[in-house]
């Protein structure tokens, strides 16, 4: 088990040791360099048994030959010997290492075998071990550059950058220190073998330096690690941003259930990330820029987005943005409009968006009142400035510093978040940072796609930060064998778990079908019963609208079709139920996912849900709440409120229905473990305050 005592000892280490130290390895050159170029000089050691020499210092042949104690190695050397130089490394006292090398599990089964046994070796010998394949990590305010990339971060700031590719490390850090976003520390993870994502996050929440943890990944190592982590973060308003890599290439599973098929790898982390409050983002922009507004901002009282700018056309921009991107720019209060209209000239209009127009060239004092009524209107959680910025390095003084200095008198007094943002995704460099300074402003943000997107982010965060996580709530249900159910058999179970049913007659021979369908008064659906027959239309299985006088013909039909088509399976009479008049249905499933266990979906369309894709997930347990808000998600949810002519859905009932099946599902789990594959309600009919199942089926693995 890795403590969280040795994850620290990794990310603080106060001595060094380069095993593997040469001059013609430009990893070796860089970790050097930086550790020298950062005072580390006299704590870092090279270790080269073949090199008297390296880096024009003296060697040692091995750590213990150091002499005094070692906190962390560098692992440069072949991944054969990689076992002996961890031996040597713990021996000298080191209680974390960074291996670089290559040719681990990334090569093949050979390389992964290799792997484990690295990892074995170092959890008997109490070493954190981060990689292989990495390139290190900057602890940015303690000053620790021990990575091989060059020109790392020396002026820290809130946020913790995480990517599991080195490669792409060196991109992101440059993009973060153009767009003016302060980096607490740097980390790569590589092949995670040992210490992964979620064990550095577990950590860097503890630290008052981190105000926001980026992430970029391409897989999630050690799940429940992770889900931890993550959950401490919400807790602590600390932010965790997540560019994930691999929506194109998660291909949905082959399984025997719509809800198998329709649950991609992808869908299954949008869905998980939702109920970790981890905000999921596309580019390494909206991640780097998202978690520097977040570390700046904290937690949002209010989603509402109060806009200040001199530019009608930027906020007449920003409105189409938050239009298309769902951020909320709410109305003024009549009293923050009475005292805006106090200032304002007599040709500008005090609303949000707000254009202050070009009196603020003349009266500067006009930003600040502006941005103060605004900051303190009850309904505004954050304020957007739109101004400009000098972008040339040309030493020249700002002219619009006076602006700058009105801004920040404006953020100082008004009670929420003050961002400074600029129209355009311009480089904040060293002089435009001056003129903040001078200012009083403390973060801007270049652009205002990347401002409105991110705002609204970080405001959906700090809402499902907040949401509790709904407690299991077990059921009472018949045992079943875990092997094929018929329908028959799986009504039973939602009969038996209080789920509501469309009435149905379980017949076995033409007579009783005849007779049930007399008794419905109308037409009816027959399908067959069958355990081995899991779709039952693609056979011919299912008949619809049959009137009465034909059932007792169907019935024998429908069991001579099936026979022709399965002459293997077993057959048990056909159900008998009412039709029922169209109405809006829904896919109910739920599925187990190796990594994440059950996932609650549902999805608009019945039969044809896998062509709307209008689907989504929930980790069980969900309660009724929980199912309330999946089905505020849902793209088509508004046919839930009734169209033309048709009675709105009874939210309550079908929420109640829906939390039923989780709550069956998670039975049926307990009863079997790993057996239980999904379950499936499809569709589920909703016509009001009517919600019924016309359909059920229960699948296992073998």
């Amino acid at each position: 088990m890795l403590s969280r005592e040795s994850v620290d000892a990794l990310l603080n280490p106060r001595s060094f040791a380069l095993i593997g130290a040469s001059d013609k390895s430009t990893f070796s050159t860089l970790l050097h360099g930086n550790l020298v170029a950062a005072g580390w000089e006299e704590t870092t050691f090279l270790v080269n048994p073949r090199r008297r020499e390296v880096h024009g210092r003296p060697t040692y042949p091995t750590c213990t030959a150091v002499g005094r104690p070692v906190d962390l190695v560098h692992v440069m050397v072949p991944a054969a010997a990689a076992p002996d130089a961890l031996r040597d490394a713990a021996a000298a006292g080191a209680k974390a290492a960074i291996v670089l090398s290559s040719g681990w599990s990334e090569v093949g089964p050979e390389g992964l075998r290799r792997q484990q046994e690295l990892v074995a070796l170092a959890e008997e010998l109490g070493i954190a071990m981060l990689g292989p394949n990495v390139l290190g990590l900057v602890n940015v305010g303690s000053g620790i550059p021990a990575m091989a990339l060059s020109d790392p971060p020396t002026e820290p700031g809130p946020v913790a950058l995480i990517s599991q590719s080195g490669a792409s490390c060196g991109a992101m850090k440059e993009f973060a220190a153009m767009a003016g976003v302060g980096l607490s520390h740097v980390c790569t993870v590589g092949n995670e073998a040992m210490v992964t994502v979620g064990h550095l996050v577990d950590v860097l929440v503890d630290d008052d330096a981190v105000g926001a943890v980026a992430i970029f990944m391409e897989s999630v190592k050690e799940p429940e690690v992770f889900a931890a982590a993550a959950r401490r973060a919400a807790a602590a308003g600390k932010a965790v941003v997540v560019l994930k890599a691999g929506r194109s290439e998660l291909a949905a599973r082959t399984a025997a259930s719509h809800t198998g098929a329709l649950v991609g790898d992808d869908r299954v982390i949008d869905a998980m990330f939702t109920d970790l409050g981890v905000i999921r983002v596309d580019t390494i922009e909206e991640m780097l820029v998202t978690a520097g507004i977040a570390a700046h901002t904290g937690p949002l009282d209010r989603p509402g987005i109060g806009v200040v700018s001199i530019s009608g056309g930027a906020c007449d921009i920003v409105a189409d943005l938050a239009d298309a991107g769902g951020a909320e720019l709410p109305e003024l209060s009549a009293a923050t409009t009475a005292a805006l209209a106090e200032r304002m000239p007599d040709f500008g209009h005090a609303h949000n968006p707000l254009d202050i127009t070009g009196a603020a060239i003349i009266d500067p004092t006009l930003w600040t009142a502006s941005v103060q009524a605004v900051g303190n209107d009850p309904s505004v959680g954050s304020v957007l400035v739109i101004n400009s910025l000098p972008w040339r390095e040309d030493g020249k003084p700002f002219y619009g510093q006076k602006y700058v200095d009105a801004i920040g008198a404006g953020a100082a007094a008004a009670d929420v978040p003050v961002l400074y943002v600029t129209q355009t995704s311009q480089p904040i460099g060293p002089q435009a940072q001056g003129v903040l300074r001078t200012g009083g402003i403390t973060h801007v943000v270049p652009g205002l796609r990347l401002a409105v997107d991110g705002v609204a982010r970080v405001a959906d965060w700090s809402r499902r930060r907040l949401l509790s996580r709904p407690e299991a709530r077990g059921i009472s249900i018949p045992r079943v064998d875990a092997q094929p159910l018929s329908e028959a058999a799986a009504r039973d179970l939602l009969v038996a778990a209080g789920i509501p049913v469309v009435p149905s007659w379980h017949v076995h021979s033409a007579q009783e079908a005849e007779k049930a369908a007399a008794e419905t008064g109308g037409p009816v659906a027959m399908k067959v019963v069958s355990s081995d027959i899991a779709h039952k239309s693609d056979i011919g299985g299912v008949r619809l609208d049959v009137e009465p006088d034909r059932a007792a013909a169907e019935y024998d039909s429908i069991l001579t079709g099936c026979r022709a088509a399965r002459p293997d399976a077993r057959l048990d009479g056909v159900l008998v139920s009412p039709m029922r008049a169209a109405a809006v249905e829904l896919l109910v499933g739920v599925t187990r996912d190796d990594d994440w266990g059950l996932l609650l979906a549902v999805g608009l369309g019945g039969v044809l849900v896998e062509v709307l894709d209008d689907v989504v997930l929930a980790p069980l347990p969900a309660d009724e709440e929980a199912v309330r808000r999946m089905l505020d998600r849902l793209r088509g949810g508004a046919l839930l409120d009734g169209v033309r002519g048709r009675a709105p859905a009874d939210r309550a009932v079908l929420a109640s229905a829906i939390a039923g099946v989780g709550r069956l599902a998670s039975a049926l789990a307990e009863q079997h473990h790993a057996a239980f594959d999904s379950l499936e309600i499809n569709p589920l009919r909703v016509d009001g305050a009517t919600v019924e199942a016309l359909d059920a089926l229960v699948t296992w693995r073998t």
